[in-house]
């Protein structure tokens, strides 16, 4: 069974990763979402309550796990069982950096890295964009894929 690692912090309001999750099946049997605990990254909620979120818009697709970890995504890839790490790139500056990150990926734990494009459509607004506009009271709505909503 061939399984994929799509690591990040992943607000659930983040563009672009649900075309990744969708490419990312039509050529794997399943991806694990790693939600990365990252104290150095601010989020607009919780590990536990994107983990909680995500899953939720993943409950009809048995193929897709989703999970939270610390610690360097090549351990996780080994940890899960991932025959590649899938990463999404929004922008041609994005790239390099993620091509660069595939090489060190591949040193540290053998495991190829799949670079995939968002739709372009979806490219235009990234999460940090979108959690600016909330802290300043903002409404992102319009830019977002789905409501946000906190329990």
């Amino acid at each position: 069974m061939s399984k994929a690692l799509f690591p990040g912090t992943f607000d659930p309001f983040t563009i672009g990763h649900d075309a990744i999750v969708k490419r990312t099946l039509t050529f794997m049997d399943g991806v694990v979402i790693a939600i990365v605990s990252n104290p150095d990254k601010q989020a607009l909620f919780s590990v536990e309550e994107r983990v909680r979120m995500i899953s939720d818009l993943y409950k009809d697709e048995p193929r897709v796990k989703v999970i939270s970890f610390s610690g360097a995504t090549p351990d996780i890839a080994v940890e899960v069982g991932a025959n590649a790490i899938v990463r999404g790139v929004r922008s041609v500056k994005d790239f390099e950096y993620e091509e660069n990150l595939a090489f060190i990926y591949k040193k540290m734990c053998g495991i190829e890295t799949v670079l995939l494009y968002t739709d372009p459509e979806l490219a235009c607004v990234s999460s940090s964009i979108v959690r600016e506009m909330i802290k300043f009271g903002k409404d992102p709505s319009e830019f977002v894929p789905f409501k946000l909503k906190r329990n």
